[in-house]
């Protein structure tokens, strides 16, 4: 399936609500549909020991926020890199931005190459589903695959269904840390939800699990680019 439009989607939502699970689902079934995860660069250049990496490590075992500097650095030298700042583009953000200071220097780089956003979306999904879910998550990290040994456990336990390589626990899923994240995202999305809905692009969709929202996600996808 193909969007006709170019799409420019944000997926905001608390951590563990299922964003990358989403995001997965929507590359398998919009082929034109490109995703960047801000998790997943930054838990790349932990892996490697990079500067970088060293730094948000510091942050993020603490459950506390990376400094909008570094993060929209990051974010905004990847989209460069893969030539994606153009108004033909289409692509997802997972992850980024999560504050305001965040997403108006994101606004201002996109907006001198003709490619800001034209959907957020975020997904609403209770605390306390969240909270059993994270008990549960476990991740191939060099891929990102994410498995949850409730309702997406891995074929062979403890292993990635494709390399076969082992599945780790990440750092941050530990109840005293995420639920300062949880606390994190509380306090920022309020004003982030209201910095997009000024802009008339933000849609909330909610639900318990990822086969409830995802429906939802599409059907509100289709419903705005293609057509």
């Amino acid at each position: 399936m193909s969007v006709l439009r170019p799409l420019r989607l944000l997926l905001l939502g608390a951590p563990g609500s299922g964003k990358g699970t989403q995001t997965s689902k929507l590359l398998k079934e919009f082929g034109s549909i490109k995703a960047i995860s801000s998790g997943d660069l930054l838990r790349k250049q932990i892996e490697h020991g990079t500067p970088l990496g060293l730094s948000a490590s510091s942050y993020i075992e603490k459950g506390q926020l990376l400094p909008d500097d570094l993060i929209t650095g990051v974010v905004c030298d990847e989209l460069k890199s893969r030539g994606w700042l153009n108004p033909n583009a289409t692509w997802l953000l997972d992850g980024f931005p999560r504050t305001v200071g965040q997403a108006e220097v994101l606004d201002k780089s996109l907006l001198e190459h003709d490619a800001s956003l034209n959907l957020v979306v975020e997904l609403d999904v209770p605390h306390e589903v969240i909270l059993e879910r994270i008990e549960n998550r476990y991740v191939h990290v060099p891929s990102g695959r994410v498995y949850n040994l409730q309702y997406n456990p891995p074929k062979v336990d403890g292993k990635d269904d494709i390399t076969g390589e082992p599945l780790t626990k990440r750092p941050d899923d530990t109840a005293e840390v995420f639920g300062k994240r949880l606390e994190q995202y509380n306090k920022t999305v309020t004003p982030l939800k209201e910095h997009y809905l000024k802009q008339g692009i933000l849609s909330t969709i909610s639900g318990n699990t990822s086969d409830i929202i995802y429906p939802k996600l599409v059907s509100l996808i289709l419903q705005k680019f293609a057509n």
